[in-house]
């Protein structure tokens, strides 16, 4: 019987945190896992998003560029290997060609929303308008899009289940993705637990115009 090899070495120490959970979070919005078991890749059209997502994973590795086709613009790529963080990242729910395939992913409770930060922050967008219909009524949306309707559920479902706020799933024109939206009070109570300091990570862009956009309506957040 012939040697074994020495055990693979994870690049990614694996243990939950505020940090950790919103990578998860980045990955199962704009990550991919390769076919080949073991690489990990994120892409972005934000320097800061990559920057965050090496800083959370506690990694260094060379960031690239990739055009998109799709959307017709050049992004920030970064892939490291690590067969470890691979197969645990498949033990939480996640795997090869995830967008249409993503359904119930294991986050721990505790981290929940440091996770939804990462979800949001790939995946999600708010947007507000003043509607004519009403004097001074002013409408403001939170939502996360994904081509999974079994993850979209199970966002809505865990929401519900920490602040109470309901949400309603629509399909976008194209009918291509579903989007998870909460207006007005229910926005700002999943907002608040999203950021619930100073201190946590997330992209500040996205973070600024929901800070302006509360502001309007006399909320704050930390």
């Amino acid at each position: 019987m012939g040697k074994r090899g020495p055990k693979p070495k994870g690049k990614v120490r694996i243990k939950w945190s505020s940090n950790f959970a919103y990578a998860i979070g980045l990955i199962a919005s704009d990550g991919n896992l390769s076919p080949t078991g073991r690489h990990i890749t994120f892409v972005s059209k934000e320097i800061e998003q990559i920057n965050n997502f090496l800083k959370c994973l506690k990694i260094s590795t060379k960031i690239g560029k990739t055009f998109s086709g799709y959307s017709g613009m050049w992004a920030y790529r970064v892939q490291f290997g690590d067969v470890l963080f691979y197969k645990y990242l498949q033990s939480v729910g996640l795997s090869p060609a995830k967008s249409k395939t993503i359904g119930r992913l294991k986050i721990p409770d505790e981290y929940f929303f440091d996770f939804l930060r990462g979800v949001f922050d790939g995946d999600g967008s708010t947007y507000s308008y003043w509607d004519k219909r009403w004097k001074s009524s002013f409408m403001f949306y939170l939502c996360f899009a994904s081509a999974s309707k079994v993850f979209t559920d199970w966002l809505r479902i865990k929401i519900k289940e920490f602040v109470g706020s309901t949400g309603h799933i629509t399909k976008d024109g194209k009918g291509l993705t579903y989007q998870l939206k909460y207006a007005k009070g229910e926005s700002f109570q999943v907002l608040k637990k999203m950021y619930y300091s100073k201190r946590c990570t997330f992209l500040s862009r996205k973070y600024l115009k929901v800070k302006k956009t509360l502001a309007i309506v006399g909320k704050s957040l930390p």
